[in-house]
């Protein structure tokens, strides 16, 4: 009985090769000259600083723009609402959501019961197991759970017959 898993997770390797790459593209930019911004990543936590909100928000983009060219989802960020002021520098704290919480998976379950497919959805720990009778209804699970606006982006592994 082909089966597979749903999990939300990143690749840690390409979020430090896309955290090196900002900053590089950040002391190529003409309008970060002799400014004081940094794109720092500590415990997979990257921490976004510079002299002005404003730039601080530039520099999520530029970030976000690198995640995108490295096939990471931006979807998966967690950015702090408003920037924190010390000192001279504001600074901004990205998260990056990892597992899929109870609630999105219990949603997720939902939306697949009601898409009346012939599969079963079973939540373990931060993943979905989904198990069904043909691998065209777990492809169906696959397109439902891309599509679904549920503010978390999804992969699939384990995919077996």
């Amino acid at each position: 009985m082909p089966s597979m898993d749903i999990v939300s997770e990143i690749d840690k390797v390409e979020l430090k090769n896309a955290v090196d790459n900002s900053s590089r593209e950040l002391s190529s930019r003409f309008d970060f000259r002799g400014k004081d911004a940094s794109i720092e990543l500590n415990d997979f936590v990257v921490t976004v600083s510079a002299e002005d909100d404003f730039q601080c928000q530039q520099l999520i983009d530029i970030f976000r723009m690198q995640l995108s060219k490295r096939n990471v989802d931006p979807a998966a960020m967690d950015v702090d609402d408003k920037a924190i002021h010390s000192g001279k520098t504001f600074s901004l704290k990205v998260r990056f959501k990892e597992g899929i919480e109870t609630d999105i998976a219990k949603k997720l379950v939902k939306l697949i019961k009601a898409s009346k497919l012939k599969v079963q959805a079973a939540i373990q720990g931060d993943s979905l197991r989904v198990t069904g009778k043909k691998r065209d209804d777990l492809q169906a699970v696959m397109r439902l759970a891309k599509e679904s606006d549920l503010g978390q982006p999804f992969q699939f592994n384990n995919f077996r017959d």
